[in-house]
């Protein structure tokens, strides 16, 4: 009963969540490295599919390197926890007039071992889930310059 009363106190409002419709006409062009491809592939799952570069606005990101940290070392003094940093950053454009600029940074902590494979899964792993967070932080921003612009257009008419 309670859920009803806050959906129908919302819908009267004028309430409309930021996400919805999650289709953002953004296209992203190529981000150089495999990194970049699998932070191009996030946000265009983020706006709802990948664009052509005739979309309303272009989302440019430049991705750093991954930085790797030495977060706790054994007595022997090998590494047994690390950390992935990675930056990036990025310009939304609409034609030629840009919207919005900034950047964002992620980190990921891992533990480090001796045996090559697992070593590589757990950075791998850590890797993927920066992206992740980054693609969240950009889109999230992206979406929400999108739907300023939009609302500022609506308010000139």
């Amino acid at each position: 009963m309670k859920k009803i009363l806050v959906c129908l106190l919302l819908a009267g409002c004028g309430f409309q969540p930021m996400f919805s419709g999650n289709d953002t006409d953004i296209y992203v062009p190529p981000i150089s490295g495999i990194n970049g491809i699998e932070l191009r592939n996030a946000l265009n799952a983020k706006f709802g599919g990948q664009r052509d570069m005739n979309a309303e606005y272009t989302l440019t990101v430049n991705l750093g390197e991954p930085i790797t940290k030495y977060k706790a070392m054994e007595p022997t003094g090998d590494a047994s926890w690390q950390e992935i940093y990675m930056h990036a950053s990025y310009t939304l454009r609409r034609g030629d007039e840009t919207i919005a600029t900034g950047s964002a940074v992620a980190s990921e902590s891992y533990t480090f071992v001796r045996y090559l494979v697992a070593a590589n899964a757990s950075y791998n792993n850590a890797v993927n889930n920066t992206i992740t967070v980054l693609a969240e932080k950009i889109g999230t921003r992206a979406i929400a310059e999108t739907k300023n612009q939009a609302r500022r257009g609506a308010d000139k008419q």
